[in-house]
């Protein structure tokens, strides 16, 4: 028999924190959804299933629990990447019994799991139980279902936000000033997808940290850092004060740059047509500019786009 192992590491330490928020409110809306008295669930490294979040238990011979691959019942929901459903744990022959005393001194009887799936692969394990011998209605499981899905959307999601900050953060750091014509325009493309996936971003956390990379690649490859300048002491004030975009102008502006129509802007910004003209109008206005290229040039003049 397999024995049990208890992490010595916990969740929290594991994964990052907005992600363990993201999961903890994925269980609570699977808990109002389901209307299920324990609902709980486990992250899966591929190597171990660790059950790490609860609602509704009654003691902690759950948590921490490191289950393997293909035992119990979220060990085999995690290898298997399928939900699984059994009606009485302690009794069912579909199973390993493993973790039936720990099950059972929590007076779990039935119990679903149902895998979280991020770009094909288990990332963890949602689990639904009674205290009772049931069968669970097509309701529930519908619930549970939709839990672990926009669950598992919901990390694709962070991943990829992830993915580009860390690529901009080192497009910023590795590049040198003299930057090949490609290299600058897969700099460009890069500068508009960040800014528009900030915009449609409601985590203000990732919003700021994607914002922030985005800004940063302006001043990549630039002679000057218009950072610095800005820091350096100064004789005189300028006469003459430079234009201040709005966020949203020089996420439109970033679009346009890349050759987008105002219609294929606004699919790409969540905005109707008419949204982004406004923008262009007021964007053209401050810069002094008449048409849509002359707006862009005029931006990176001022290194307001990379």
């Amino acid at each position: 028999m397999t024995h049990l192992i208890r992490q010595s590491v916990t969740s929290e330490e594991i994964m990052d924190t907005s992600v363990h928020d993201t999961m903890r409110a994925a269980l609570r809306r699977a808990k109002a959804d389901t209307q299920l008295p324990v609902v709980f669930s486990g992250d899966y490294t591929g190597k171990t299933l660790t059950l790490n979040r609860f609602i509704g238990m009654r003691t902690d011979g759950l948590r921490n629990l490191g289950v393997s691959p293909g035992a119990g019942l979220g060990g085999r929901c995690a290898a298997s990447g399928r939900p699984l459903f059994v009606s009485d744990y302690t009794t069912s022959e579909g199973i390993s019994h493993d973790y039936v005393d720990v099950v059972r001194e929590e007076g779990l009887r039935s119990m679903l799991a149902v895998p979280v799936l991020v770009n094909k692969t288990v990332r963890a394990v949602l689990y639904g139980a009674v205290r009772e011998a049931t069968n669970f209605g097509d309701s529930v499981r519908g619930a549970l279902f939709a839990a672990a899905k926009d669950l598992g959307d919901e990390l694709r999601v962070r991943e990829e936000v992830e993915r580009r900050a860390e690529q901009a953060e080192f497009l910023r750091a590795d590049m040198k000033a003299e930057m090949a014509g490609a290299d600058r325009e897969t700099l460009r493309m890069l500068h508009s997808e960040l800014r528009a996936i900030a915009a449609q971003i409601s985590d203000p956390e990732l919003r700021d940290r994607l914002t922030r990379a985005g800004a940063a690649l302006v001043s990549v490859g630039r002679p000057d850092d218009p950072t610095a300048a800005a820091t350096a002491p100064v004789a005189a004030p300028s006469p003459i004060a430079l234009p201040t975009l709005t966020p949203r102008e020089i996420d439109v502006l970033s679009q346009v740059a890349l050759g987008c129509t105002n219609g294929e802007v606004a699919g790409q910004l969540a905005l109707s047509a008419e949204t982004v003209k406004a923008y262009l109008r007021s964007a053209a206005t401050k810069l002094g500019t008449r048409t849509r290229m002359e707006s862009v040039t005029r931006a990176r003049l001022l290194g307001l786009l990379p």
